[in-house]
């Protein structure tokens, strides 16, 4: 190759190459997010509301569901098959202990009594006169004869008091003061023993059963607050409180049974309402409150956003009980400590914030 060939290649390759760092040059600073002056942008700020960790009580509580019963309840029935002859009572009518409902035609018992009295009489007036004879030595009585008598009186007596039994069942009382429901018979029919006639309900005092988890069961007692609410009554809650917790924790689902009274001086409660209990097991009046909203799940970890001079920090925290829209704070954080309210969604980890106005 001739000097002058290898001095045209050379100049070639020099603006190949300078025109190569031109290029380069030029998306260099198509791709750079510094500013003429060389100085990186500052990251956009997130639009926040914050609110503080503050100091307020709080009661701890559980909530289940029950059916609210009759702490007595029956259905009454006669114990002897006859016609009813004369009903005391109007449905729904409030009756009390002992008074009479219904009565059976008595008639025929009535002359079982009669008739069985007599033969009571009479077997008492053969023994005595058996025993005074065998007394007074007149005629020689033999004793197995004196004592069958005297079987036979006792005999005659206790069917005189079974039949006297039958005739007061003749006449079906109320075994508690209650309320009564529909009746299901009239004058003229004839029932049998256990035919139900109607239902009898002291709402007095009405009873609910519901169960909870076992981990509350160091935090039960007899006497323990509840309220319930039920849908047939929205805005009026009811107090009650516990009378029973079961000895036995239920092993298949791992439960622990409750029963509570709740008082009904009105009678507005009615038994088989369905009620939800919300059951009252401790109160802490220096608990750390923060707003329900500003707490969320990650990666099945409660989160929040504190706010760290105008930095957004994830911190795990601990939450409890939550009443009127703010939730107790157990761990993770402390008093005065700020935490994003609103805008979580928007946030990662180590964003700066801008602090709204929560006016």
């Amino acid at each position: 190759m001739t000097v002058d060939m290898k001095s045209k290649t050379l100049v070639a390759l020099i603006g190949t190459c300078a025109v190569a760092a031109g290029i380069a040059v030029k998306l260099g600073s198509w791709s750079t997010s510094e500013s003429s002056s060389g100085v990186p942008e500052p990251e956009p700020l997130v639009m926040v509301e914050i609110a503080p960790v503050t100091v307020g009580s709080i009661t701890e509580s559980i909530q289940a569901v029950g059916t609210l019963e009759a702490i007595a309840s029956i259905t009454v029935r006669p114990e002897i098959a006859g016609v009813i002859h004369r009903i005391h009572f109007q449905d729904g009518q409030v009756v009390e202990r002992a008074a009479p409902l219904l009565e059976l035609d008595p008639e025929e018992l009535q002359s079982q009594v009669n008739q069985a009295t007599a033969e009571e009489k009479m077997m008492l007036v053969t023994y005595e006169r058996l025993k005074q004879l065998n007394d007074r030595q007149e005629v020689i009585v033999p004793v197995q004869q004196i004592d069958e008598a005297k079987m036979a009186w006792h005999a005659a007596a206790a069917n005189s008091l079974l039949y006297a039994t039958r005739l007061k069942k003749t006449i079906i009382r109320a075994p508690f003061s209650g309320t009564l429901g529909l009746r299901r018979v009239s004058v003229g029919d004839y029932v049998q023993p256990g035919q139900a006639i109607v239902n009898l309900e002291d709402l007095s005092t009405l009873h609910v059963d519901f169960k909870v988890a076992e981990v509350w069961l160091s935090r039960l007692h007899v006497g323990q607050k509840l309220m319930v609410m039920t849908e047939a009554f929205p805005n009026t809650p009811f107090e009650g409180q516990v009378t029973a917790i079961d000895p036995r924790v239920d092993a298949t689902n791992r439960t622990v049974a409750v029963r509570a009274a709740i008082p009904n001086p009105t009678g507005t409660l009615r038994p088989g309402l369905f009620v939800t209990v919300r059951l009252t097991v401790g109160e802490d009046a220096h608990a750390l409150l923060i707003p329900e909203e500003a707490g969320f799940l990650r990666q099945d970890k409660t989160m929040v956003f504190r706010v760290e001079e105008h930095a957004a920090r994830l911190r795990e925290v601990t939450l409890g009980a939550r009443e009127r829209g703010m939730v107790h704070v157990r761990a993770g954080l402390n008093e005065g400590d700020a935490v994003v309210r609103t805008g979580i969604h928007k946030l990662h980890d180590g964003n700066r914030v801008s602090i709204k106005s929560s006016e």
